[in-house]
């Protein structure tokens, strides 16, 4: 009986040890409103103006008012170190009205189809080029405040990266895109943070006619959302615990075989 008990406590262990290793991702369900400018990522040294006066030599805002007289917001912003991947947990799903006017029509996260986005960058946040209009986007940052020089900006149209790539590992600060966070044939695509990230950030790119300088959020109602895992997917067990596994079920078998005869 005593031999039972040791082989019986080196599975259960072994089990526990593969358990733990395949727990160490998170999912987080997230938000992205038509307001979360992703070129405000990180900046809480900024005051949002009230929704009739102008930004003082920042976002550009409609001149009249809008309908919707909508504030700028700071993008959700999660923990992340360097290395972590991260990929949706399921496609991003919602749409925004980009256009005076609450409702249709809507974008979906992969943007809208027609024309580009060409966005300049902003307080140390790149710009951002897209085949697609208003698309979800995120960007790595370290625990600084964005600002200063902004980062070289990436380039998603189809004669660039395009959007069917599978991995991207941007720089610090480089605004990516992550639309439904698939690739034409239903791959998750996987996003690395780079050296020194210590933040994601996660939003929306915007400006006059999706050209140019940043601004016109506010006109922009409704919203994206998606799951997103960190380091979601199972690690590989180490060798002393598939030694220990191993060990477990040999001895739980050989125990059989003995209470057999």
């Amino acid at each position: 009986m005593k031999k039972v008990k040791i082989f019986l406590s080196t599975l259960v262990v072994a089990i526990f040890l593969l358990s733990a290793g395949a727990a160490k991702g998170i999912i987080i369900d997230v938000t992205i409103d038509g307001s979360d400018a992703i070129f405000l990522a990180g900046r809480t040294d900024l005051i949002i103006p009230p929704a009739n006066q102008p930004w003082p030599g920042g976002m550009i805002r409609h001149v009249d008012p809008t309908p919707e007289e909508i504030l700028e917001t700071l993008p959700f912003t999660t923990a992340v170190s360097a290395g972590d991947m991260i990929r949706a947990a399921d496609p991003a799903v919602g749409g925004i009205s980009f256009y005076n006017g609450f409702g249709s029509p809507l974008f979906g996260p992969d943007g809208g189809v027609g024309a580009q986005t060409d966005l300049s960058g902003f307080g140390g946040i790149s710009g951002f080029l897209s085949d697609g209009m208003g698309p979800l986007v995120g960007v790595f940052l370290d625990n600084s405040i964005p600002n200063g020089a902004t980062p070289a900006r990436l380039d998603f149209t189809a004669g660039g990266l395009g959007t069917d790539f599978l991995s991207l590992t941007p720089d610090l600060g480089q605004v990516f895109f992550i639309g439904d966070g698939v690739t034409s044939g239903a791959v998750f695509q996987e996003f690395i943070a780079p050296a020194g990230a210590t933040r994601l950030a996660l939003g929306i790119p915007d400006g006059f006619g999706f050209v140019g300088s940043p601004g016109a959020y506010d006109d922009n109602d409704g919203s994206y959302r998606i799951r997103i895992g960190i380091n979601e997917i199972p690690t590989v067990p180490e060798p002393c615990t598939m030694l220990l596994v191993g060990a477990g079920l040999l001895g739980l078998a050989g125990f059989r075989r003995k209470f057999r005869k």
